[in-house]
C-alpha cells in the first residue's frame, strides 16, 4: 500500500520515470496508478495526440516499442499504457533492448497483471535501474481492515471496527470489489459520518445481525441457539448467503484454531503474528479453543471438506443449501 502511495507522490511531484512496469496479485494498485498516471500526466489537450492505450491480447512487444518510439507531438511527453501485458508473458523479456536505452519522452506502462516478473532475468534488473517496478501483492485479511481505513477517511469517513470487520467478512479481500462498495456507502452517506453494521446492512445489503462472521463467532462460542437462528437465516435467503461461500469461511476458521492448537506461545501478540489476523479476533480464538479441542478441529475440517464437495455437486447432486447448512451445524457441534 505504501510503496504505491509513494510511486503516485513521486509522480505528483513530476518526477516521472520513463517506464513503470506493475505487477502481481492484487490487481487494485495496479489499476490505481495506471489510472493516475492516464489522468494526471498528460492534459486533456495532450492526449489526444499523445495518449494510447494498448492490450496484450492484440500487440506484440516490436508493436509496444514501435509506439513507444515515438515522439510526442506538442506536448512534452507521450504516454502509453499497456493493458493485460500478462498475456505476452512468454515474450515479455524481448523488451530488454527498449528498457536499456528508454525514450526519454515516453511514459511507458505496463501492467502485468496476476502473474510474477522472475526477479533473476535481465528485464527485472534492467526496469529496476532505468525505471519503476512494482509488485502488487495480496494483502493479508489483517491488512485488508486498514486499508479500508484509510480508503475512507482519505475521504472524510471513518468506520467502526466491528462495520470494518463484517467488511471483510463478506466481501474477502478483493479490494476491487470492496473499493466498489465503499462507494456506494460515499454516495449514500454524507462526510463525517462514522460507517456503522447499520449502514451497511441499509446499503451493501450484508445484515449486522445474519452473517458470516456472527455465525463463526457464535459456533466459537459453542452458542448453538444463535448459530441456528444464522443457519435459518442463511437458507430462507440462499443467494445472498451461499453455501460454498459460508464453508470456506469456516474451513479458513478451524485450520487458523488447529494453527492455534500448535504453538508454544498463545500470547495475543504471538498469535495474531503467527494466524495472520487481526489482534481483534485473539480472543475469538482463544474462546474457540477452549471449547474444540485439537483432535475436534481435526476431525470439523474434515467434516467441512467433505461439505464443500456436496455443496459443490460431487455425489451429492440434489442436495439443497438448507441441508447441507443444516448437516455443516450437526457436524460441528
Amino acid at each position: 500500500m505504501d510503496e504505491a502511495v509513494q510511486i503516485v507522490n513521486t509522480i505528483r511531484n513530476g518526477k516521472i520515470s520513463p517506464i513503470y512496469f506493475l505487477f502481481g496479485e492484487e490487481t487494485y494498485f495496479i489499476d490505481k496508478i495506471s489510472d493516475y498516471i492516464g489522468d494526471k500526466v498528460l492534459t486533456e489537450e495532450e492526449k489526444g495526440f499523445n495518449q494510447m492505450v494498448l492490450y496484450g491480447r492484440d500487440v506484440s512487444i516490436d508493436e509496444i516499442v514501435g509506439n513507444a518510439k515515438r515522439y510526442p507531438m506538442m506536448a512534452e511527453r507521450q504516454v502509453v499504457i499497456v493493458k493485460e501485458a500478462q498475456h505476452l508473458s512468454r515474450t515479455i523479456e524481448q523488451l530488454c533492448s527498449y528498457a536499456e536505452n528508454p525514450q526519454k519522452t515516453t511514459v511507458l506502462v505496463i501492467c502485468y497483471k496476476y502473474k510474477k516478473l522472475d526477479k533473476r532475468k535481465k528485464l527485472y534488473k534492467i526496469i529496476q535501474k532505468n525505471g519503476v517496478i512494482f509488485e502488487s501483492k495480496k494483502l493479508y485479511e489483517n491488512q485488508v481492515s486498514d486499508w479500508l481505513r484509510k480508503n475512507l477517511l482519505s475521504s472524510g469517513y471513518t468506520i467502526s471496527h466491528k462495520a470494518a470487520l463484517l467488511l471483510v467478512e463478506y466481501l474477502g479481500t478483493d479490494l476491487g470489489k470492496i473499493s466498489k462498495e465503499l462507494d456506494k456507502l460515499k454516495l449514500a452517506l454524507p462526510q463525517q459520518t462514522e460507517i456503522t453494521p447499520t449502514h451497511i446492512e441499509a446499503h451493501i445489503g450484508i445484515s449486522k445481525d445474519y452473517n458470516n462472521f456472527e455465525l463463526k463467532k457464535a459456533i466459537g462460542e459453542r452458542d448453538i441457539v444463535k448459530a441456528a437462528k444464522i443457519i435459518t437465516y442463511f437458507a430462507q435467503n440462499p443467494k445472498d448467503n451461499p453455501f460454498i461461500l459460508t464453508v470456506t469461511l469456516l474451513n479458513s476458521f478451524f485450520i487458523q484454531l488447529l494453527q492455534y492448537h500448535g504453538l508454544n506461545d498463545h500470547s495475543p501478540k504471538n498469535v495474531a503474528s503467527a494466524l495472520r489476523i487481526n489482534p481483534y479476533f485473539v480472543n475469538e480464538i482463544q474462546t474457540a479453543a477452549r471449547n474444540y479441542p485439537m483432535k475436534k478441529v481435526s476431525q470439523i475440517i474434515s467434516s467441512l471438506r467433505e461439505l464443500d464437495l456436496k455443496g459443490k455437486g460431487v455425489g451429492a447432486a440434489t442436495i439443497t443449501d438448507a441441508d447441507l447448512l443444516k448437516e455443516l451445524l450437526y457436524k460441528i457441534v
